[in-house]
């Protein structure tokens, strides 16, 4: 406490107030108790065994004598595929490297649509072969560098030497090209009808706009399933396709230059719910 000026008897106090900041350490969080946390040439190799090991789940699905793999998805359903993303899909892994290994085959999946088990094998190659300069004391950085180096070399290599032209309006050549991806799958027994049909369906469905050709496989076509035949009858149908059951026996099954209808609504009555009351005054009401 202490006086006023000159002249002044009054009193005047003055509160001293602290104020006390909280400071927050943004790196003092708790992980959970089962968490682990490698660091080092110990996250190292970790990463580089769990890409080797994705590697060796599908590296026998590669190659002219590749073997099936029968997967067991969780609804119960048996796949037998060699299809390295088909496969990598239905496998739950923890190890952020497997992770990233199974996403790298999802995306040439979608890229490019074929190769999802070469890129998978050739990534678990690089790694494996890195890491006898990782245990010599090579950084990871150094090796990086060489390996975009080689990738560089490797494009221009398969530019000028290791690739041939192809002209897509020869039928002969685009069907060398097909038959070349499906020998290895599941259809090789029927590559010939596989080839030609899988030609024609991109034919059908490129759009050619400006000189630049588009292809919208997922969009424009599908595969219809239906049980009762063998593979030989597979066909191509330049159109659209409802797989749809004859609601009576009379119904005829085949019709010459129909008249369609498209409706963008629903034509069946409208059931009514379980335990409803409706309450009727008049005629007017019922209709």
């Amino acid at each position: 406490m202490m006086f006023g000026g000159a002249g002044s008897s009054q009193p005047i106090m003055i509160l001293s107030r602290k104020i006390y900041i909280e400071l927050i350490d943004p790196f003092n969080f708790r992980l959970d108790a089962n968490t682990k946390r490698d660091q080092g040439k110990k996250a190292q190799f970790s990463n580089i065994f769990a890409a080797k090991t994705i590697a060796d789940t599908i590296r026998t699905c590669l190659g002219p004598r590749a073997m099936l793999k029968m997967v067991l998805d969780p609804m119960g359903g048996i796949v037998l595929t060699n299809d390295g993303n088909a496969i990598l899909r239905e496998i739950q892994v923890q190890h952020p490297a497997a992770k990233s290994m199974i996403e790298i085959s999802r995306t040439q999946d979608e890229e490019v649509g074929d190769g999802t088990t070469s890129v998978i094998i050739l990534a678990g190659e690089l790694l494996a072969q890195t890491e006898q300069y990782l245990q010599q004391g090579l950084h990871a950085t150094v090796i990086i560098r060489a390996y975009r180096k080689a990738l560089e070399d490797s494009i221009e290599i398969m530019k000028t030497k290791a690739s041939i032209p192809v002209d897509i309006n020869n039928r002969d050549e685009m069907l060398c090209v097909i038959k070349s991806c499906i020998g290895t799958k599941y259809l090789s027994r029927w590559s010939d009808l596989a080839c030609q049909i899988s030609l024609d369906a991109v034919q059908t469905v490129m759009i050619e706009e400006n000189g630049r050709r588009e292809i919208d496989i997922k969009r424009y076509a599908r595969f219809e399933k239906i049980p009762g035949g063998s593979v030989e009858d597979s066909y191509l149908l330049k159109g659209a396709m409802l797989n749809k059951d004859v609601v009576h026996p009379k119904m005829k099954r085949r019709i010459e230059n129909p008249r369609i209808v498209l409706l963008d609504c629903s034509i069946e009555y409208k059931k009514g719910e379980s335990q409803t009351s409706l309450e009727f005054s008049g005629e007017p009401d019922f209709t």
